[in-house]
């Protein structure tokens, strides 16, 4: 049977409550119930940096629950999807190069920017997911990665970066005083504006530069884990920039939760 192009996302994932807000898990699950099934979903989450470029466990292993703090209850979901070792053995062989090595981590579980956003779009945890680390957060660099990766859409995998579009934790924790619904605070409201003006101009150049660009850019992300999957995203999905559409927008805790898909 012949595979459906899939498109390249960025989704916001957020931390394992916001698994608790109805709005954004009927957001999820309304986004991959509008996208062909893929035949497999290969994730670069902002909670695995490893250099060189790790590919992760290619059998069901346990979740990495790269978390504290937070009620027991987080700390039990499962999500035994099957591994994924044909997609990591192409993912070798579409990374494998002199400016690239590359490491196995076979004990290597999938993270809380993988697991907690699949819960809700793919509950049933029956394809295939394969997670690989982010070897810097050089955006040019990772941006590369995902032009790279970009084939695997027309075999029908779903290439997911999962990040969340403003991240300032120490800003948040503000808002478990004021509560979760508080208004928006300046510097998020602002990145997140420019963010989606760049976008949806397809500034690709303005996006690369961001923290220099954007405004409250170092207030928006003190460290840039978190908007760094964006990059393979825009690699994978470089093809479809001028499709580029918001499909999950607004804030959770004073952060954007803008996601996006590109084709």
């Amino acid at each position: 049977m012949t595979a459906t192009r899939m498109p390249a996302i960025y989704l916001s994932h957020g931390a394992p409550p916001l698994a608790d807000d109805a709005l954004w898990t009927r957001q999820l699950a309304d986004w991959s119930g509008a996208l062909p099934r893929p035949t497999a979903i290969l994730v670069v989450s902002a909670h695995w940096e490893n250099a060189p470029l790790a590919i992760g466990a290619t059998t069901t292993v346990p979740l990495v629950y790269d978390f504290g703090g937070f009620a027991q209850r987080y700390y039990e979901v499962t999500y035994p999807a099957p591994g994924a070792p044909e997609l990591a053995a192409k993912v070798r062989g579409l990374l494998r190069g002199p400016q690239t090595p590359l490491a196995d981590v076979p004990d290597r579980g999938l993270d809380h920017g993988a697991y907690v956003p699949l819960v809700e779009m793919y509950p049933d945890a029956d394809i295939p997911v394969l997670q690989i680390s982010m070897p810097t957060l050089d955006p040019r660099r990772l941006m590369e990665i995902g032009r790279r990766l970009a084939p695997l859409r027309e075999e029908g995998v779903l290439i997911v970066g999962s990040g969340f579009f403003t991240h300032n934790l120490r800003a948040a924790m503000t808002y478990l005083h004021l509560g979760a619904d508080a208004p928006v605070q300046g510097w998020s409201a602002e990145f997140d504006a420019w963010g989606r003006e760049a976008l949806d101009a397809g500034d690709v150049d303005g996006l690369l530069d961001f923290l220099v660009k954007s405004p409250a850019g170092r207030m928006a992300h003190p460290r840039t884990e978190h908007f760094a999957p964006l990059f393979v995203t825009l690699g994978a999905g470089e093809a479809d920039l001028a499709e580029q559409r918001t499909v999950i927008d607004g804030f959770w805790m004073g952060l954007a939760k803008r996601s996006v898909q590109l084709g």
